[in-house]
């Protein structure tokens, strides 16, 4: 997998510039474990007994980014992209007849909003709510960290099973 793909981090700037820049990081590295594939094998669940897929994790991601983003922060009222099914379980991992195409545009779209979002609160002390619990942006932006860093290593383990790639 080609590092150069992604955006390097900021290493020596100040908080906001260092939070923001390991989370594109963190988004390009997703993007970089599903580059060159196949639909077929985004929409693999490669690692039994788990249903995760590569298209699932840019699916479920483009949720969280609105979801954090958009509904938490920025009090929009933004329905799910994957709504849930009839037995109420959300959808964003049903990848069989998912066009990958129209996922990673929502995915990039959502991506696009959240960054705009970020770069327009004066501070990383801005909150937002859920329910009645207060997030500051801070919060947000290290969790968000947190959640692609984790399903980035659920990632690797897929894309090595789907076509031996290893990498960074």
């Amino acid at each position: 997998m080609d590092l150069e793909q992604r955006t390097p981090p900021v290493l020596t700037g100040d908080e906001r510039s260092t939070l923001t820049s390991v989370l594109q990081w963190q988004r390009d590295t997703l993007r970089m474990k599903c580059a060159g594939l196949t639909d077929e094998q985004l929409r693999r669940r490669a690692v039994p007994p788990s249903g995760l897929s590569l298209l699932g994790l840019v699916r479920h991601l483009a949720e969280v980014e609105r979801g954090w983003f958009r509904n938490v922060l920025n009090g929009e009222d933004v329905r799910g992209y994957f709504p849930k099914d009839d037995a109420g379980e959300w959808t964003e991992f049903h990848v069989e007849d998912a066009d990958p195409a129209e996922s990673f545009r929502i995915w990039e779209e959502t991506c696009a909003r959240s960054r705009a979002i970020v770069a327009a609160a004066e501070s990383l002390d801005v909150r937002g709510n859920f329910g009645d619990q207060e997030y500051s942006l801070h919060y947000i932006l290290a969790h968000m960290i947190e959640e692609y860093a984790r399903h980035n290593g659920h990632a690797d383990l897929l894309r090595e099973a789907i076509d031996g790639v290893t990498g960074e």
